[in-house]
């Protein structure tokens, strides 16, 4: 992978030991698993108390990451709404947002995307040779870091070897389900939270938490629920680890 350029000790400590961040998948879902409707229009699930728990999140790590499809046909803005924690992140010697990092095979984004223009936030942009000069020149002109790898897929591996690099201690990913499940089939997950809202999709093309090949019952990722909150409005909210709780004490 080449660069196309355009211009806590627990997780210190395990980042140099892991060559990674300390990585985190965040996910509203409805009680029958879907993470959107059958429209994939980026549907609201999430109630106005888990939007604010989701702000507090962003508050608190070092970079957001998304996969393609969420970056191209939902255009996330990444960053952190409330005008306080961004005071806080700045008082801390932090920019007011998160790097907002995008995993795209092809980087097709607009000049005018939400992704690109909001702001202020560093952006970090991994792709593939499928990307034209074209995209790639738009992306240094607006001062993104890209990063170009050989290969038909990014090598998330080196992606997130890369953003350790970068100073990302700690990565929080949004989605979409398949960087989910790639991310996951790796073993670079620590933690699973998930706010199952009270309400159902249904729709066998709806997506949900994971995607991709799928695997086999023998290979089924185990989880271990560590934390669990009812809430008055009826969603509850899920925490789950990836690791055993030896290796997990850096979170």
């Amino acid at each position: 992978m080449h660069k196309v350029r355009g211009t806590f000790l627990n997780v210190w400590l395990y980042n140099c030991i892991m060559n990674r961040p300390f990585v985190f998948i965040n996910v509203a879902m409805t009680a029958d698993g879907k993470i959107d409707t059958f429209q994939r229009k980026g549907a609201a699930i999430s109630s106005p108390r888990d939007k604010e728990r989701v702000d507090g999140l962003r508050a608190g790590v070092d970079a957001v990451m998304v996969g393609g499809r969420t970056l191209l046909e939902e255009d996330p803005r990444l960053t952190v709404k409330s005008e306080e924690l961004r005071a806080e992140r700045v008082l801390s010697g932090l920019s007011p947002n998160p790097i907002k990092v995008g995993v795209v095979s092809e980087a097709k984004l607009k000049p005018d995307s939400r992704f690109l223009t909001s702001g202020p936030a560093d952006i970090v942009i991994f792709t593939t040779r499928r990307t034209s000069k074209r995209y790639l020149s738009l992306l240094t002109s607006r001062h993104v870091d890209v990063y170009v790898d050989e290969g038909e897929k990014v090598n998330l591996k080196r992606a997130l070897a890369t953003l350790k690099d970068l100073g990302v201690q700690r990565l929080m990913v949004e989605g979409g389900s398949t960087l989910n499940f790639e991310l996951l089939r790796l073993g670079l997950v620590d933690e699973v939270t998930v706010y199952v809202a009270p309400m159902i999709f249904g729709g066998d093309s709806a997506p949900t938490l994971a995607a991709g090949a799928g695997l086999e019952r023998s290979a089924a990722i185990p989880l271990k629920l560590i934390e669990v909150e009812e809430w008055d409005e009826g969603g509850v909210l899920l925490k789950y680890q990836l690791r055993g709780e030896d290796d997990n004490n850096h979170a």
